[in-house]
């Protein structure tokens, strides 16, 4: 394996969490629903990691409903909470630098009836206070704020943003995933009513996910079947997935206040280090409150594309805007957002650390990416560095 640094768009299986998910396959491997010895084991391991998970972000059992993944969360949340509450208001508000997962079922709620606001952000990415309040109206029900930008790293004030809904009687819901094991969340502390949450994105197993729903809000379902995870998800539990998801909230809850700041120095010293070597490049995001993971730039003159390719060739893995959007060849709706013009959004590139880095892979990102950058802007027509 070379370097990767695009631990953002996906992350490796913790041992510790295969190893604890491994008896679930074949030798507890009952159905939690069915009424026998073997399904009370997996019914157990199914309300153990719901306790587990709902301990991690200060909520309790109940409150947690497993799903396959933070999309699936997200489309519970947003979609299920706008159609049952319909009587109340048809007012959502969502920000413009949302994961593309949000912005699609905003579009979905609006060709069925609602109306969806999109706060702007300022040039760091951070959601204004004063923006928000002013697009709340009587018909507004819901607003969703993720905890963190999942490209360019900005965390947001959601303490702020729970109490302004919570003045209004307005349900809050948080996207968690790029925040996960990163930010100390808390749904109480910051008044969150609704969280989507991943596995994968605290090393567990892709395909698992969880929605975090505060008591007394109500949602309709989305998938109709046998009324499995409250009548909310029905579809026999993934126990393997959820029993993994657990254990790798076990242990970041335990290792977090060591792993933080190994990623912080590792982040500061890409910064730092690519700054002071590369001439003309930018980091994108706000300079102090970001996720201690994220350094994301921009360079000058060259497109994304060109250095991802460059950097494979050296055996570097990185990535330039969402891996959910990389097929598609528009620029980030999030660099737009901020206020980049699409040559300079194409121009971005974003490295992300992660429990597996070694301090030998951000040394070989340094030594590479200069030369990289230099080679590439000598054949650019438009890189002003080349004039004269």
């Amino acid at each position: 394996m070379g370097v990767y640094l695009d631990y953002q768009s996906a992350k490796p299986v913790d041992p510790r969490v295969l190893e604890a998910m491994l008896p679930c396959f074949h030798m507890e491997f009952g159905n939690p629903s069915s009424l026998h010895r073997e399904g009370d084991t997996a019914a157990a391991a199914l309300e153990d990691s719901r306790k587990t998970v709902a301990a991690w972000i200060n909520a309790v059992d109940e409150e947690i409903i497993f799903t396959s993944g933070a999309t699936e969360a997200n489309n519970l949340a947003l979609i299920g909470y706008a159609f049952r509450n319909r009587d109340k208001g048809n007012h959502i508000i969502i920000s413009e630098i949302e994961h593309i997962s949000i912005h699609n079922i905003a579009r979905y709620l609006e060709r069925n009836g609602f109306q969806v606001s999109r706060v702007p952000v300022d040039q760091y990415g951070r959601v204004s206070l004063r923006k928000l309040e002013a697009r709340v109206t009587p018909q507004t029900i819901l607003i969703s704020v993720g905890y963190a930008s999942n490209e360019i790293g900005t965390v947001q004030p959601i303490a702020e943003i729970g109490a302004l809904a919570g003045s209004r009687n307005i349900v809050l819901h948080c996207d968690g995933v790029a925040a996960e094991g990163l930010l100390p969340i808390d749904v109480q502390r910051d008044r969150v009513d609704l969280l989507t949450l991943s596995a994968n994105d605290i090393y567990g197993p892709k395909g698992v996910g969880a929605l975090y729903v505060r008591k007394g809000v109500r949602l309709n379902p989305l998938l109709i079947g046998g009324g499995q995870e409250k009548g909310l998800r029905s579809g026999s539990e993934n126990v393997p997935g959820i029993v993994g998801m657990a254990e790798a909230a076990t242990i970041m809850s335990r290792e977090m206040a060591v792993e933080v700041p190994r990623l912080r120095a590792y982040r500061d010293k890409l910064i730092a280090g690519i700054r002071s070597a590369v001439p003309h490049c930018f980091l994108n995001g706000h300079p102090h409150e970001r996720l201690a993971d994220n350094a994301h730039f921009r360079f000058q003159g060259i497109e994304g594309e060109s250095l991802l390719l460059s950097l494979k060739q050296q055996g570097i893995a990185a990535m330039t805007g969402s891996a959910c959007t990389a097929k598609t060849m528009e620029p980030s709706h999030t660099l737009l957002s901020i206020g980049l013009l699409h040559e300079e959004a194409h121009g971005s590139l974003e490295f992300t650390c992660g429990r597996f880095t070694k301090d030998e892979d951000i040394d070989q990102v340094l030594e590479v990416l200069p030369g990289i950058v230099e080679r590439l802007r000598q054949l650019s027509p438009i890189y002003q560095g080349n004039e004269g």
